[in-house]
């Protein structure tokens, strides 16, 4: 099968896979915002989805890396298609460094306790604080794109063949079922910190500082064009 002229199967799949796994993460990561308005009630959904997010995590970032090293080790491919905007790529770098802080500190959490969670609580909050901003603008940037981006993948059929459709798809499959296995042999030790909520009577502080940053800086990025 040829692909469409000046395109190259390798980029379109990387750009799909991408896309799958930001549905994904779209979803997951919008269920455990949710959960922290009432961590008194929805702490042991919180810890399972923080966990389980972890397995398209990798994929998005394993698929976004790809592309960063195959364009800047010279790809005809990739240096086609091009980088994505200096704007997206420059916000890149704190919004990896944050989520991966993000996850880390939730991990040690995890493993600490409440008992004594030395200063793992605030990084978690702090980092929380600087994520929510910066994930939403990723977001407002990319969310119209992925529609057209996985379509081709779901009309796929044996008649209409799509080169590595069902390999994205297994792929991302796979690491969400990956992911919520991982999530169910952590759910034990969230014990400890299902009585650590029982004490949480309001949303968490870094919840309302972040949104109140986010809706700020989309009201900033407005007049942008990310398209």
């Amino acid at each position: 099968m040829v692909g469409p002229p000046g395109r190259d199967h390798g980029v379109i799949g990387n750009e799909r896979l991408t896309a799958w796994a930001g549905v994904v993460l779209l979803v997951l990561l919008a269920v455990e915002l949710v959960t922290t308005v009432s961590l008194r009630s929805m702490m042991a959904l919180h810890v399972f989805i923080g966990v389980a997010l972890v397995g398209p995590l990798v994929i998005k970032l394993g698929s976004v890396g790809y592309r960063f090293v195959r364009y800047y080790t010279g790809s005809v491919a990739y240096v086609r298609k091009g980088p994505p905007r200096l704007s997206l790529r420059i916000l890149a770098v704190p919004l990896v460094a944050t989520t991966l802080v993000l996850i880390g500190s939730g991990g040690g959490l995890l493993v600490t306790g409440p008992a004594e969670p030395g200063g793992l609580i605030a990084l978690h909050n702090v980092s929380t604080l600087i994520w929510l901003p910066l994930i939403v603008i990723h977001a407002f940037a990319y969310v119209r794109r992925i529609p057209r981006e996985v379509a081709p993948d779901v009309r796929a059929t044996p008649e209409v063949e799509r080169p590595g459709a069902r390999l994205r798809v297994g792929v991302t499959i796979g690491a969400l079922t990956a992911g919520a296995i991982a999530a169910v042999f952590v759910l034990p030790t969230d014990v400890p910190w299902l009585g650590w909520a029982s004490t949480v009577h309001q949303v968490p502080a870094p919840l309302i500082v972040g949104g109140i940053f986010a809706v700020v800086a989309l009201l900033a990025i407005r007049p942008l064009r990310w398209t």
